[in-house]
């Protein structure tokens, strides 16, 4: 600990992303990347602004982009907010709508940033459990004194869908405040809130390129809602950075939104490959929570979690282990889905454990 630290940073428990390991080629299960390349419209687009433009700054309103995302979204410009990846933009609503002293409400086992932007802002959250199939209740976010609700769906690491139906119950039963829903993994089989929108001013939906559109180099993101609420983020973002999109972003973000076609092929393989994984993995003996998203979580009733995936990653096979501190969730593993030949390549290691 430095003796130039603020009181802040000594105070903070930073995220801690999943590995990248360098000391070898890893089959990378780990991170929800996506293991199929970006759009080839985007990546054409990327190497055509690789010129002397560079010399130049970006669109600090990201206008080209925002109109792809309303074209295909049935919004207008106005209700769509870019960030650099969907965790600025998830910081930068944590910091305009969910500071103002009173808790925030969101899932007991949920994405573990959330922890994290709250101990930023001083945000006292208020964790509301899984049922005991790891399901968000509905009624469980009825008659809530808080700043807003965060809801993620598919939440993650369980992979767990939320219908739509129970999205728009929480949304009544919490006209006052925001609530954001987080739909990084919507595109591999849930419902997305896009709908409710124009319904619910008080509704952000929140989404990411790194995933579906296998951007997660480029690190975009996105908030769609209200034009209240993206004004009131758009006024946060310019009072910190104006240009958080470079020139290569933007324009294969761009080309990779409008490439909708793309989009539906590489979802369409990974949610095939899920299924399939899915049925390998139960032969094997694991107990398996269904899923909506690009990865599985999944628990041996016999073998340790631990001791899988460090005998996967001395095999050269990353997955995601949390940790067995963590309550409820200590022997699961969170398994990325990747080309039919990783998946097979994790399936046969796994008969040899």
């Amino acid at each position: 600990m430095s003796r130039f630290w603020t009181d802040k940073i000594a105070s903070l428990d930073p995220y801690v992303p999943g590995e990248q390991p360098q000391d070898k080629k890893y089959i990378k299960l780990n991170t929800n990347e996506s293991p199929y390349s970006p759009s080839p419209k985007a990546l054409e687009a990327m190497a055509l602004e690789v010129s002397e433009r560079l010399r130049l700054y970006p669109d600090p309103n990201c206008v080209t982009l925002k109109n792809a995302l309303a074209k295909s979204y049935q919004l207008e410009a106005n209700q769509v907010f870019v960030g650099n990846g969907s965790d600025e933009v998830l910081a930068l609503a944590f910091m305009g709508y969910f500071a103002g002293g009173k808790p925030l409400a969101f899932a007991d086992i949920t994405y573990s940033f959330y922890k994290v932007y709250a101990g930023l802002y001083s945000i006292e959250p208020k964790l509301i459990p899984l049922n005991e199939s790891f399901d968000i209740v509905p009624a469980d976010y009825n008659n809530l004194d808080v700043s807003g609700v965060v809801i993620t769906n598919p939440n993650a690491p369980t992979g767990k869908a939320l219908p739509l139906v129970d999205i728009e119950t929480i949304l009544k039963a919490n006209p006052d405040v925001v609530v954001l829903v987080d739909e990084a993994y919507v595109d591999f089989g849930a419902q997305s809130a896009v709908s409710l929108i124009n319904q619910y001013p008080n509704l952000l939906v929140v989404q990411t390129l790194s995933k579906s559109r296998a951007l997660a180099g480029i690190r975009v993101g996105y908030a769609l809602g209200h034009p209240d609420l993206i004004e009131g983020l758009e006024r946060l973002k310019n009072s910190f950075n104006s240009y958080p999109i470079d020139r290569v972003a933007l324009a294969g973000a761009t080309a990779a939104v409008l490439d909708e076609a793309y989009l539906k092929e590489i979802c369409d393989k990974t949610i095939a490959t899920r299924e399939q994984s899915v049925k390998d993995l139960e032969a094997l003996g694991f107990s398996i929570i269904p899923s909506a998203t690009n990865f599985v979580f999944a628990t041996h009733p016999d073998k340790d979690a631990e001791q899988i995936y460090l005998a996967l990653k001395e095999r050269g096979i990353l997955v995601r282990f949390f940790g067995s501190n963590k309550a409820r969730i200590g022997n699961y593993l969170r398994i990325t889905i990747g080309t039919d030949d990783e998946m097979a390549s994790l399936t046969a290691a796994l008969k040899t454990l």
